[in-house]
């Protein structure tokens, strides 16, 4: 085993250095320019208007603003057309199917091209009926605010991280109903436009081929369906028991917290409207060491140490970082030229834990991003090389907000070091069997929703929900609280690739605990102020861009297939 590895890692080595160095006398010099010329032509064409429409979708998440998502619309409809051409298409396929293409940078960009280029080879009007009702049901995403009874005959409104607080403070059953209720309704408005959206979306997949468009998603994203259900089959043999160990204990806090009986927990005694994160019920507060913190400048200082600026992205972004009306409540991390030049983060930052978390995850990304991509690879590969290994970096680095270790060679005093470990590490680790159960639920959900949308899928999420995370389903309750969930309609058929992240972050770490810190523990590697991490992201994760796909970059950069092992050592499991 150990052989073929070596033997792996080699041939890698020198696929590598192929696109590192001028290109050698090609076998067939005429296949090859003729993807070039392609590839330059298609680039020439695509990126004024990939460029004009990242910055109108910045514009209308950080405003809110009707017309600025008109115009994202309209620059979203001016790309597809380019990518629907037919014409364009056809060209692309003779040179696809021919191959003799020798220079593996090219051979590549075409796969990638032809890929993306796939995917819109459909009726104009259809496209633009698509974009039309995405586009709308973003727009109620961004505007939304839950609103509660202000005790005084009012309304009162409340953002995303008010609903939170409340959630993850109040001792009052009857108020964190009402919140989780009222923060559910964004659902019942979205509802009606998704349910025609997911029937588009079919009719799509089906144009192209496809039994359905979850089907035709992981087929362009160059993933497996049957082997990724294999894959959540055995996460969930091994998370399933070590979660339902951490639920108990999990449950007597919270129901002690409420003084209500563990039998009568119920959704809205969790700490966020979807049990995805682990509740902070333990006898550290995390978020109390961060009250007093500077989450950027912290973000700032930790990613400089490590060889890995963001300057550039604080400064783009404009330090806009805090709460505000009309902006989308979310984080995200954004490219917006892929030439190193203008990298954002758009966030919502309050001094807690979670956000401290959330900026290490959106600044991981943007460091995996043409800042660190070399610019002599051509612009469609100038980019991560899958989802799941842009958000394993993000994954990667978001964990330290919960490590005492980290904290202190940061600069920042943790008053009761032990109570902060106990907590701490305990946290880590049931919140990676938390968002194990709820990546189930996504994955497991969107499927059957794209198989049978006319099915009753009110039941399908709180099957789901029950099965996979164990919260009882509240009584009578019929609403669609899937709607309620942003990637379900922005980014869709997108969250099995968090828990591949996660399962490429613990590989990645472990691999850079037994390379670049030479064998050492794990659970005692923090990175802070070791430029060697960065210099191995770099070579290792970052500079490959989107010449490889994800599985071949997960064994360049971990010398091992993407598999579970590693992340059952991270929560304790076998």
């Amino acid at each position: 085993m150990l052989s073929l590895r070596v033997g792996f890692l080699i041939i890698t080595c020198f696929f590598m250095i192929l696109w590192m160095l001028p290109t050698q006398a090609a076998a067939d010099p005429a296949s090859t320019k003729k993807a070039r010329d392609f590839i330059d032509a298609f680039t020439r064409k695509v990126r004024p208007l990939d460029t004009a429409a990242n910055y109108a979708w910045w514009d209308a998440m950080m405003t809110g603003n009707k017309d600025a998502f008109k115009k994202k619309e309209d620059a979203q409809n001016q790309l597809d057309a380019l990518m629907a051409d037919k014409t364009q298409f056809a060209e692309l396929k003779a040179i696809k199917d021919a191959g003799k293409i020798d220079d593996p940078v090219s051979k590549r960009a075409i796969d990638v091209i032809y890929l993306s280029l796939l995917e819109k080879q459909l009726d104009t009007d259809l496209m633009k009926e698509m974009n039309k009702l995405g586009n709308e049901i973003e727009e109620i995403f961004t505007n939304f605010r839950a609103e509660v009874s202000d005790g005084k005959g009012g309304k009162k409104v409340l953002d995303d991280n008010q609903v939170r607080e409340i959630l993850k403070t109040s001792t009052l059953s009857e108020r964190r109903k009402e919140t989780w209720e009222a923060a559910k309704l964004l659902g019942a408005r979205v509802e009606p436009g998704l349910k025609k959206l997911v029937k588009l979306r079919n009719q799509a997949a089906k144009k192209l081929g496809f039994k359905n468009y979850h089907a035709m998603l992981l087929a362009l994203r160059e993933q497996d369906g049957d082997g990724l259900i294999t894959l959540f089959d055995r996460l969930d043999e091994l998370t399933r028991e070590p979660f339902r160990k951490a639920k108990v204990e999990i449950d007597v806090e919270l129901a002690k917290a409420c003084g209500i009986k563990v039998a009568d927990l119920m959704p809205w005694h969790y700490h966020d409207q979807f049990f995805q994160e682990v509740p902070s019920v333990f006898k550290a507060d995390l978020d109390k060491i961060y009250q007093n913190q500077d989450i950027i400048a912290l973000s700032r200082d930790f990613y400089a140490g490590i060889g890995l600026p963001i300057d550039l992205v604080i400064e783009k972004t404009g330090n806009d970082f805090k709460p505000r009306k009309g902006k989308n409540q979310h984080a995200f991390s954004t490219d917006i030229t892929r030439d190193g030049r203008d990298v954002r983060v758009l966030a919502n930052v309050v001094p807690n834990e979670q956000w401290m978390a959330t900026m290490l995850h959106e600044f991981g990304h943007s460091v995996y991003t043409s800042i660190n991509i070399p610019e002599k690879l051509p612009y469609v590969l100038r980019t991560e090389s899958h989802i799941l290994t842009t958000e394993g970096v993000a994954m990667l680095f978001e964990k330290m907000s919960k490590r005492r270790l980290w904290l202190e060679k940061m600069g920042v005093k943790v008053d009761d070091p032990k109570a902060f470990d106990e907590a701490g590490s305990k946290m880590l680790r049931y919140q990676l069997l938390v968002f194990s159960r709820w990546c189930q639920v996504m994955l497991r959900f969107e499927k059957g929703m794209y198989e049978n949308p006319d099915q009753d899928l009110n039941k399908l999420w709180w099957d789901m929900v029950e099965k996979y995370q164990a919260l009882r389903r509240p009584e009578g309750r019929n609403a669609p609280d899937y709607a309620a969930k942003y990637h379900i309609v922005g980014a869709p058929v997108y969250y099995h690739n968090y828990m591949m992240g996660e399962l490429f972050a613990s590989q990645v770490h472990h691999t850079i605990a037994r390379k670049v810190y030479k064998g050492a523990d794990p659970n005692a590697v923090v990175y802070v102020g070791n430029k060697d991490v960065g210099a191995y992201m770099r070579r290792f994760v970052f500079e490959p861009g989107a010449t490889m796909t994800w599985s071949e970059l997960t064994r360049y950069a971990t010398d091992a297939d993407l598999s579970p092992d590693a992340f059952a050592k991270d929560f304790g499991g076998k």
